[in-house]
């Protein structure tokens, strides 16, 4: 044990005892500098097998596999090999039933011999020191006095051995205060050091080998176990980072300026390919916005169904809306085309599902009164929650991305203002080329532009906006691969801000922690999850062959971690929420599983998205099936409760 075992060592160090070592082999490949120690400091070492199960209930073979594992591991760290055999579970000196006999048998048949014991005081249950130094004393004093030596068995691993390395000092001394020699296994048996751990030949190249396999090993357990810890510790830090920012900013924010009147020009941009089912409910909210002057321009880039039938049909006469027909180009080029026809100082920018609130463009237009201001994002929300995989999204909308964008909007460095509710300074665009066309996320894209250009983009929460979200999970890949890889994009472009002091806030904290949370982290988060899987997997399978007696210690550290961070992870939530004026707190209930499926599929997407960008592969904007499942009536209303 790397925490206890250190502790008895120091103690045996200090008393001049030297002890003989039963090594569980995987505890040895996790720890093999300590393994290593306890063979410099004169201890002796032998086998307790590799995986710590019941030799007599194993087959020949895996009872040969566990025996030999645990061999090479000693022969390739200590370059010795080990003679002295003590079966798990096996409690007394002499085999008195079949199965210990069977198991001293096969250990017996590969060169061991086994080593049994007297005086055990049961400290692996975890008894007092003063219990465990009672029973020692007195089942030495039991022992008959012509017995040439006995065997004390303690543990230095499995769990919490505090009161065994406290019992440690006062068993020596006791033992010593009647006379008693405390000497290894190889004295007491009347054999040498070299005769219970010889040295390997020098002409075994296996060795080598081996050597290089263990530590492999080491490392690769070593490199989970650290992902773990900075996984857990990084989320718990951001969660907190983000958290006391945007409680920050709530506080310190200026007030919102008044709304924009009625003479303000805004022109209003919805690119729209193959969106027949939804774009007449997008441009008819548009049209019942309330204190502002609208233009709304529709771009059908190359649709192939009947949009432009559709805003034909519909809004032929009103003159607020125009409707351009492009061949298909892609959602930049299309906008800018529809930026080229404006006549606003305001531009809105928006996805041809997305349905706003009334209030909602006249709350975005009213900061362009400062001419700082270049880009003000508002609060997109998720109007179709209406399964599983869209009531994730939702909840993730309100305490991942919104949570975010508030916790950077307090330092004044928001990286995104959304496809689906966003405004822009039509000069500033014009003075920037447009919307970008070669990134898949040009929202993003132009968002960190516009700052580098020198004017600021803010986040209004109370522009609302209903978008439908995927409701499958092939959907959800989709989109969510596009914006990864979008988000790669934009970070390798503007790789020229990151760190850099001349862009404040945006260069030293929000475009590294992107690169942090949602790259690196974003990529170690599956080695957490598989070193919690990996440990249930193992305690499971311990316990059906251990029963109550299996080491449970790994696992309960780890889930001790984990349940801090889920912990934590709904404080965050709870927070997140309380920013919103409308939401339904039942959302909360699927935040435990949105853990277990939802964002391993993220994990996953991340994954290819990084692994497309590193072979350079063209990844194009893969259209969503639009369903027509957001209604602004219902999206306003608390959501059902899940069937």
């Amino acid at each position: 044990s790397p925490e206890w075992t250190p502790k008895i060592l120091d103690i045996l160090k200090e008393k001049e005892v030297t002890a003989t070592f039963f090594i569980v082999g995987e505890n040895g490949e996790e720890n093999p500098r300590l393994l290593q120690r306890v063979l410099a400091e004169g201890h002796e070492i032998g086998n307790h097998t590799f995986t710590h199960p019941n030799i007599a209930q194993a087959s020949g073979e895996g009872a040969r596999l566990e025996l030999n594992a645990t061999q090479r591991l000693v022969q390739a760290l200590t370059g010795r090999s080990i003679r002295l055999f003590r079966p798990p579970f096996f409690g007394d000196a002499e085999p008195t039933t079949p199965e210990e006999i069977r198991a001293v048998k096969i250990a017996q048949s590969l060169g061991y011999a086994t080593v049994g014991l007297r005086v055990d005081p049961d400290d692996w249950a975890g008894p007092s020191a003063d219990t465990i130094v009672e029973r020692i004393m007195r089942r030495i004093e039991d022992t008959n006095p012509e017995t040439r030596g006995q065997v004390i068995l303690l543990h230095d691993a499995g769990g919490d051995r505090s009161q065994t390395v406290a019992a440690l000092p006062r068993i020596i001394d006791g033992l010593r205060a009647r006379g008693l020699d405390i000497v290894p296994i190889s004295q007491l048996a009347g054999w040498t050091y070299d005769q219970v751990m010889p040295p390997v030949p020098a002409e075994d190249r296996s060795v080598l080998v081996n050597s290089y396999v263990f530590l492999t090993a080491s490392w690769v357990q070593a490199t989970l176990h650290t992902l773990f810890m900075l996984a857990i510790g990084l989320g718990l830090a951001r969660l907190g980072v983000l958290c006391g920012l945007a409680i920050w900013g709530r506080f310190t924010s200026k007030p919102s300026p008044a709304p924009a009147s009625d003479g303000v020009l805004v022109s209003v941009l919805i690119p729209a390919f193959n969106e027949d089912m939804v774009i007449a409910g997008s441009v008819a909210h548009i049209l019942d916005s309330r204190n502002v002057k609208l233009e709304v321009i529709v771009i059908d880039d190359g649709s192939t169904d009947g949009t432009s039938d559709m805003v034909r049909d519909r809004f032929a006469a009103d003159p607020r809306v125009t409707l351009l027909t492009l061949p298909n180009g892609g959602k930049a080029r299309a906008i800018n085309a529809g930026l080229a026809k404006a006549h606003g100082e305001i531009v809105v920018a928006l996805d041809a599902d997305t349905h706003f609130e009334p209030d909602t463009i006249a709350r975005l237009a009213r900061w362009f009164g400062d001419e700082k201001v270049g880009a003000v994002a508002g609060n997109a929300k998720v109007g179709n929650r209406i399964n599983l995989i869209t009531r994730w999204q939702a909840l993730e909308y309100i305490t991942a991305q919104n949570l975010e964008r508030r916790a950077l909007a307090a330092l004044d460095c928001i990286t995104v203002v959304p496809g689906a509710v966003g405004a822009w300074r039509r000069s500033a665009l014009i003075e920037l080329g447009g919307f970008p066309t070669d990134t898949l996320a040009e929202d993003q894209d132009l968002t960190i532009a516009i700052q580098k250009a020198g004017y600021r983009a803010i986040f209004d929460a109370d522009a609302v906006a209903w978008t439908e979200a995927p409701d499958t999970v092939r959907g959800l890949m989709k989109q969510r691969f596009r914006w990864s890889f979008g988000t790669l994009q934009c970070l390798w472009k503007h790789a020229d801000v990151t760190l850099r002091p001349r862009y404040g806030a945006l260069g030293l904290v929000a475009l590294p922690q992107a690169w942090l949370f949602q790259i690196v982290l974003g990529l170690v988060s599956p080695f957490v999850d598989l070193l919690l899987i990996s440990q249930l997997i193992a305690v499971a399978s311990d316990y059906l062959q251990h029963g109550d007696q299996l080491d449970t210690g790994h696992l309960k550290m780890t889930l001790v971690y984990y349940a801090i961070f889920i912990a934590v992870d709904l404080a965050t939530a709870v927070v997140a929420f309380s920013f919103e004026k409308r939401e339904d707190w039942r959302l909360l209930w699927w935040l435990a599983l949105q853990r277990f499926g939802y964002r391993q599929l993220l994990y996953y997407v991340l994954t290819k998205s990084v692994s497309h960008a590193a072979m350079g592969h063209f990844v194009g904007w893969g259209k969503l099936d639009r369903k027509a499942t957001v209604t602004l009536e219902s999206a306003t209303r608390a959501p059902a409760p899940a069937e």
